[in-house]
């Protein structure tokens, strides 16, 4: 099927494919990357799921197309979350999986999610740009056969896998406010709500590709209220959100407060540091020091990796990590291949309120108030890496230690700071943290913006 793809070019992206439809991402395309990816694996099943955008059907039948008739036989597990592609894949021992999803980027865009054995992802630097080349010249090699496809309800597996990381004598009523966004989150909780003794108040739990309420995306301030207001109307002891392909949660406390998702971290790894005494928890470098505190305070090792799913799922497999997790939301589990998840961490966080007896925000209060941050915050540059070597040359002194892991760590007694260039745009983040100290923080980070903002 040699010949010219009519779409846009910048469809391929560092960890996935994303793009708008038609014009960067059409069926055609999707045949195509169904048969490059059966090539590039030499795979003989794989497993494919599509999320609720109303082009996500006819993709994956497109991306079905391609793979069977490179030969490969398919496992359509049909409306699901991106996880439960990672999980059928490695639960199945299958080849690969690939996912149609552009998760919370806007209603017109769609993508895919590609992994190998194990669930282990496909990215630029790990086959992706293979697949691109093959896609855009059409070429071929012609199979034996033509693969099969079974429908497969991978749902009860699924949902027992997740209940195994629930310590099941932690019980207590709690009310909690599920806000699934109309994405894919919703039959998935109503598989697990029988199994749990809590009380679901349930909102947007429809699968709903014309996103009536939005596109679930919590990360934006202005996508919160909704389920902030419900917590506090119905006296919820917390909320959940998740975005359309629910590979993230998002909390809020019983104050319907958005909690920022850098102190979960730390309570996650004290959760597998009590199952797995004096294991390895992997973090990104963004925002480090409660992190670093509480693993060590329950007797585990902190790692540092680079941030990305595809570096901290290397780093998790190379140090034998049992948890990874990210301030963007982003957990890894060894126990689900390393791969991420937007179910088990809030399982795992319930059952520590349980257990504990306190509020969400009484236990997040002692740890934001021994490492108070800024929040990540963006700035529009024109070069951003000149920005980073001025700050670089104020900042670095012979008191100060530097991290180049990702982007400019820079680290005093009392605080630290790290800038990182966007991937995508002209772009700097900012993270900035301190020791107990509000005051430092909100100078620091008022003093550090002045200067990426040539202010």
């Amino acid at each position: 099927m040699a010949g010219t793809l009519k779409v846009a070019p910048g469809a391929f992206k560092a960890y996935d494919i994303r793009g708008r439809v038609p014009e960067e991402l059409n069926e055609e395309l999707a045949y195509r990357v169904g048969r490059a990816f059966v090539e590039m694996l030499s795979a003989k099943k794989v497993v494919v799921g599509h999320d609720i955008r109303l082009s996500s059907e006819s993709l994956s039948a497109a991306v079905i197309r391609g793979i069977t008739e490179a030969g490969c036989d398919v496992i359509d597990i049909g409306l699901c979350g991106t996880e439960q592609v990672y999980f059928t894949t490695f639960h199945l021992k299958t080849d690969g999986g690939v996912m149609v999803t552009a998760s919370h980027n806007p209603r017109e865009y769609n993508g895919m999610k590609l992994v190998r054995e194990g669930g282990r992802p496909i990215s630029s630097d790990t086959g992706l740009k293979v697949i691109e080349e093959k896609v855009f010249t059409g070429s071929f090699e012609p199979a034996p056969s033509t693969g099969t496809v079974i429908q497969f309800n991978s749902m009860p597996d699924y949902v027992q896998h997740l209940l195994t990381y629930r310590e099941k004598e932690v019980t207590k009523p709690l009310k909690i406010v599920a806000d699934a966004g109309n994405g894919c989150a919703g039959p998935v909780l109503e598989a697990l709500a029988p199994h749990l003794p809590f009380e679901l108040i349930k909102l947007n739990f429809k699968p709903d590709g014309t996103f009536p309420n939005g596109v679930p995306n919590p990360m934006l301030p202005e996508n919160r209220e909704a389920t902030a207001r419900v917590v506090r109307e119905a006296g919820a002891d917390l909320g959940i959100a998740w975005d359309g392909d629910f590979d993230r949660c998002f909390l809020f406390d019983e104050q319907g407060e958005f909690v920022e998702g850098y102190y979960l971290v730390g309570f996650l790894a004290q959760a597998f540091l009590r199952r797995y005494p004096g294991a390895k928890i992997v973090h990104d470098p963004r925002l480090i020091w409660n992190t670093i505190e509480m693993t060590r305070q329950a007797g585990g090792i902190p790692v540092q990796s680079k941030g990305g799913h595809a570096f901290m799922k290397e780093t998790m497999r190379r140090m034998d990590a049992v948890y990874g997790g990210e301030m963007s939301a982003h957990h890894f589990f060894k126990e689900f291949s390393y791969c991420d998840s937007g179910m088990i961490p809030w399982l795992l966080i319930v059952d520590i309120l349980c257990r504990e007896g306190k509020t969400l925000s009484a236990a997040l209060r002692e740890r934001q108030g021994c490492f108070p941050v800024s929040g990540e915050i963006n700035s529009t540059v024109q070069d951003p890496q000149q920005v980073i070597e001025k700050i670089e040359q104020r900042y670095l002194t012979s008191q100060a230690l530097i991290d180049r892991t990702d982007g400019l760590g820079i680290e005093y007694a009392d605080w630290r700071f790290n800038v990182r260039m966007s991937n995508t745009e002209p772009v700097l983040r900012l993270n900035v943290e301190t020791r107990c100290d509000e005051r430092l923080l909100r100078e620091k980070t008022a003093e550090l913006l002045r200067v990426i903002r040539g202010e």
